[in-house]
Order: structure tokens, then C-alpha cells, then sequence
């Protein structure tokens, strides 16, 4: 037995190397903790000095800490003092047709990102509709004609310009509202009761969030977005339809909900892993209020378990009237973001957080134009609260030069 015993330990030896090292701050080298070190199996984490040792036979790794850019590294690297680069994301919403690389509305964004505090923008890789804004290495997608209203023609040009400019990139993927995924496999659509094909207002076709087929779609155009460079990939419509009286193909309870969600960002985990990309989850602005999953499968407490960053849209406009004992929410700006993040500190780092702000017109309550003052009412919040930064929601993705800070 011990001579099986250590043969054991001598083969795991032999196939297995031993990596260790330790992680800083690049600019203070201050010991980080916490952070996510990985090969494309396993992931280890760093202690309160910063250390870590992984084991594995692979060349290359990554690191992921809360509040800096994505990290690599190979195993033959002489320097076994990682310096990390802190970041707090200051990103722009740019549209899917807006993603072209001579579109006058790329280059007013790369104007405020060159002359302002602005350092991010978000793509839309994949859309509602389920268009990808390139054409992605995905073959059941592209089979369906996912890539024929592209925008970004060569994604390997786009994303070269983005690094030049030292641009944090996230990709915004469209995960279970997708008509041009459920038209072509309706076996897996979420259905009406008669059994036909459920659409929302905006004549928008869903996939079933239980079905492991809807996972891997997702999750392969996520896969190719991580490949080509994108330092983050953002899950929106990561959720079941806030609509009742719908067919799934397992019964739509809270418990069931929670665990299908739970199980679409392992698997993106363990699928992206190897990519060293940040996931963010998008939410609505009350996820930070319930007490349960508003019957679309989200809470603060199970997406933390998977996701690196949450992001809940906390557009001031979105909340009710009497929320936050306002009769216009959308009149206190400041408050509605510091209140909804403070809200949540005891279930989520506030660095984990990264809220979407609103930068246009409100729609519910005095109809009032979000202009400079209110703009920078909410990245006041977001920055007194030390969330991971922000990520603004223009429609049009037009914003104003004079509305952001040097």
C-alpha cells in the first residue's frame, strides 16, 4: 500500500509542475488577496500575503482580481512577483450598429476616452434579436445568419485598436431572449400554454432557461469573444421573462429558477476559464431591495456564488413612485445608486459591483432630460460607495464630451 502510495505521489509529480508566486498591486505592491489564479481546469486562490501555488502541466495562466485588468503568465516566467494593474471601469454603452470601425459613433466615444476619465466601452457581440455584431467562429449560429448584419467586419482590426488604446473591452452577450436562436430550435422555446411559441411586447422569441441546448449557445459565443480578446463578458438578459403563465420544460419554481441560472454561469466558468475573462451578470435595479428572485431566477446572494462583477441597472427611473420614500425617484439620482449599493454591502463586496447608470431622458415619472449634473450624480455614488466603477446606458450610445471628468 505505501509503495502504491508512492508511485502515486511520483507519477502526480512527473505530470504535474509547481507554480508558486506572489500577487501585487503594480503600482503600490501591496499584496493582493483573494485573487483567481487558473490554468483551464483548475483555479486556486491567493492568500491575505498575496501568495499562491498552483499545480498543473500547463504553459499558460491567468489571474483575475476584483478591481484590476485580467492577467497571463507563463509557467516558465522568471518572475514569480505578479504585478497586476488596478482598474476602475469607466465604460461607455456602444451599440450594436454603432460597433463599426469608421461609424462616427465610435470615434466621438474614442474622443471622450482619449481627453476624459473614461477607460471602458461595452459591445454588443451578441443583441436581443441574437445577431452577433462579428462573424464568430460558432457554426450553429452563423448556420442561422447570426453574422449577416455584422458591423464590425474584422474583429481581429476592431479589437487591435482597442488594446492600442489601452481600452478595457467588455462583451455585452444577449443570453436567453433570442428569436433568432428559439425560431430555429422551437423544440426548445419558451411557450404559451396552447403550446405555440411565446414572444414579448417587442415580438421577441425566448429559449428555455432549463435547457443545458440554450446554455451551450450562449456560452460558445461567449467562448469565441473571450478568444479574440475581450476582457470581460457581460450575461444580460441572464434571467426567465418576467411573465407568468409560461411553458419550461421543468417546473418554473424559485428553487428551480435559482439552481438553472446557477448552472449556466458554472458552466460559462468553467467553459471561459482558460480565457481569464471577468463575468458580469445583469440585473434589475430591485434585485438589491428583494427578499426573493422576482420570479426570474436572480437574487444578490446565488449570482455572487458565480459571477465576478454584478451589475443591476440602477436607473433612478426605473424605481417606482414612493421608492426610497421619493415620490420621483428619478428627482434623487445620488441617492437611488448609494442607497441600492449600500443595501447589498453585506452580500456582495461593493468591488464586486459595478452598477449601469442612466444617460437618457426619463420615461416614468417628471420626464426630466439626465444631463450633466445628473450624470455626475450618479458616478458620485458609484464612487462613494467603492463599487468597481460603472458602465453607462445611452440607447443611441451618444454622449456629451463636457459631461465627464479629465
Amino acid at each position: 500500500m505505501n509503495k502504491l502510495f508512492l508511485a502515486t505521489a511520483l507519477l502526480q509529480t512527473l505530470l504535474f509542475a509547481s507554480f508558486s508566486g506572489v500577487i501585487v498591486d503594480k503600482d503600490t505592491l501591496e499584496p493582493i488577496n483573494n485573487a483567481i489564479v487558473s490554468d483551464s481546469v483548475h483555479s486556486v486562490r491567493s492568500d491575505e500575503n498575496g501568495s499562491f501555488n498552483i499545480q498543473s502541466d500547463e504553459y499558460t495562466y491567468h489571474v483575475k482580481a476584483y478591481g484590476y485588468r485580467p492577467f497571463e503568465f507563463g509557467s516558465d516566467d522568471n518572475e514569480t512577483t505578479l504585478k497586476v494593474e488596478a482598474i476602475n471601469v469607466k465604460a461607455l454603452y456602444l451599440t450594436f450598429w454603432g460597433a463599426n470601425i469608421k461609424s462616427k459613433t465610435l470615434k466621438r466615444i474614442l474622443k471622450i476616452i482619449d481627453e476624459k476619465n473614461v477607460n471602458a466601452v461595452i459591445v454588443d457581440v451578441k443583441n436581443e434579436y441574437g445577431s452577433t455584431s462579428y462573424k464568430t467562429a460558432f457554426k450553429q449560429a452563423n448556420s442561422y445568419g447570426a453574422w449577416h448584419q455584422r458591423t464590425i467586419k474584422n474583429i481581429d482590426l476592431f479589437m487591435a485598436l482597442m488594446k492600442e488604446k489601452n481600452i478595457y473591452t467588455i462583451a455585452r452577450i444577449v443570453t436567453f431572449k433570442d428569436e433568432l436562436q428559439a425560431s430555429h430550435n422551437v423544440d426548445y422555446a419558451i411557450k404559451k400554454a396552447d403550446g405555440s411559441v411565446w414572444r414579448n411586447h417587442d415580438e421577441m422569441a425566448w429559449v428555455d432557461p432549463f435547457d443545458k441546448r440554450a446554455h451551450n449557445y450562449t456560452i460558445s459565443i461567449a467562448e469565441d469573444a473571450a478568444k479574440v480578446g475581450f476582457d470581460e463578458i457581460n450575461f444580460d438578459y441572464i434571467r426567465f421573462p418576467a411573465k407568468s403563465k409560461l411553458k419550461y420544460s421543468k417546473e418554473n419554481t424559485q428553487e428551480n429558477r435559482i439552481k438553472a441560472i446557477g448552472t449556466f454561469l458554472e458552466s460559462a466558468q468553467n467553459r471561459l476559464r482558460k480565457y481569464g475573462v471577468f463575468i458580469s451578470v445583469d440585473t434589475y435595479g430591485n434585485i438589491c431591495w428583494s427578499k426573493d428572485d422576482n420570479n426570474i431566477g436572480q437574487t444578490v446572494t446565488s449570482l455572487a456564488k458565480h459571477a465576478d462583477y454584478l451589475a443591476p441597472m440602477l436607473y433612478p427611473s426605473g424605481f417606482a413612485s414612493g421608492s426610497f420614500y421619493f415620490e420621483h425617484p428619478s428627482e434623487h439620482p445620488y441617492d437611488v445608486i448609494y442607497r441600492s449599493i449600500k443595501n447589498i454591502k453585506d452580500k456582495i463586496e461593493p468591488i464586486r459591483v459595478r452598477p449601469w447608470l442612466q444617460y437618457f431622458k426619463d420615461y416614468a415619472h417628471k420626464k426630466r432630460y439626465y444631463k450633466k449634473f445628473e450624470v455626475n450624480e450618479q458616478i458620485r455614488a458609484s464612487e462613494d460607495t467603492n463599487t468597481s466603477g460603472w458602465m453607462m446606458w445611452s440607447p443611441s450610445s451618444r454622449y456629451h464630451l463636457d459631461y465627464f471628468s479629465e
